[in-house]
């Protein structure tokens, strides 16, 4: 640069203005704020973390965990033990197709139910029973009182001649997790593959699922069956798309002997979870995806996304 150039460029800067003290104050104060709203906005996910025997995987910090958002990854801030009591509705098959199950149904469920409610005070989980057969029926409604629970399950029968109504049964615990507002809702679908007469679309029961935010865990028993109807397909789709798009568990066990040790595994799963919080940059369109994975290798993990609410307890 020429001393011309120089002289030129000097004289087209603006003059020095020395602002009042309380000018400079507002000014630091207004640009604070700026920098805090594009700070990062938290969201959490309630995470399992299982071994190859299935066992929950203690211990693990936010180091441990990896979040993608559209596979953007994302900072995790925290990960602590989930404490938040859990809403969960047990689905049970009790169609026709449920009669030689029915026996290892009644020894297995009171001891899952037993686990789920926990007993620690002030955070238990609230758990109901709704039978399938013929048309979804509450057996027992929401409730912390583990023996209210047993007893319901001790009174289940088959119903001769009916169907099974699983995918009428999820629609209608959605509506009612949304009707109180639930804020860790969880679904447990233990059924037959028997002829399922729900006219529901699959569609309408994944889209119930994602807006509550609720897991879909699913515990199959028995053969696989035959039915190639439009209802048995949507059923179909829900059971093998519910639990991996919402963080849920499946299993198909040929034998009802093995519901025993299934349900103890799952009741182990779910109240050992975490609640891990990571960051999201300020965006108009939230992202498709939220996926979780461990840093460590050799173990599984499952996540659901912690649905945001709006003051009156609708998603958003």
């Amino acid at each position: 640069m020429t001393l011309s150039e120089i002289e030129t460029y000097t004289d087209v800067m603006p003059a020095r203005r020395v602002f009042p003290p309380a000018l400079v104050a507002a000014a630091l104060v207004a640009a604070g704020s700026v920098r805090a709203e594009a700070q990062p906005n938290q969201r959490s996910m309630f995470v399992s973390v299982l071994d190859r025997s299935g066992a929950p995987v203690p211990d693990l910090g936010p180091a441990d965990f990896i979040v993608r958002e559209d596979n953007v990854a994302r900072e995790v801030v925290a990960a602590t033990p989930a404490t938040d009591p859990m809403q969960i509705e047990v689905l049970v098959d009790t169609s026709d197709a449920s009669q030689p199950y029915i026996a290892d149904l009644r020894r297995a469920l009171p001891p899952f139910l037993e686990r789920l409610v926990g007993s620690e005070p002030g955070r238990r989980n609230e758990v109901g029973l709704v039978t399938l057969g013929d048309r979804p029926t509450i057996l027992a409604r929401p409730s912390v009182d583990a023996a209210v629970l047993k007893g319901a399950a001790e009174r289940l029968f088959a119903q001769g001649g009916a169907g099974t109504y699983l995918l009428d049964g999820i629609v209608e615990v959605c509506r009612g997790f949304a009707a109180r507002a639930a804020t860790r809702p969880v679904v447990v679908a233990i059924t037959t593959e028997g002829p399922e007469f729900s006219s529901t679309h699959f569609a309408d029961v994944l889209g119930r699922l994602r807006e509550t935010g609720a897991a879909f865990h699913v515990v199959v028993v028995g053969p696989a069956g035959a039915d190639a109807g439009d209802e048995a397909q949507n059923r179909s789709v829900v059971l093998d798309r519910g639990p991996k798009v919402t963080g849920g568990r499946f299993a198909h066990i040929l034998s009802g002997m093995a519901l025993g040790s299934t349900l103890t595994q799952l009741a182990d799963e779910l109240t050992h979870q975490y609640r891990v919080t990571f960051g999201r940059p300020p965006a108009l369109i939230p992202p498709e995806t939220t996926t979780v994975s461990a840093a460590r290798p050799g173990v599984v993990v499952r996540g659901t996304l912690v649905v945001e609410r709006d003051r009156e307890g609708r998603p958003r």
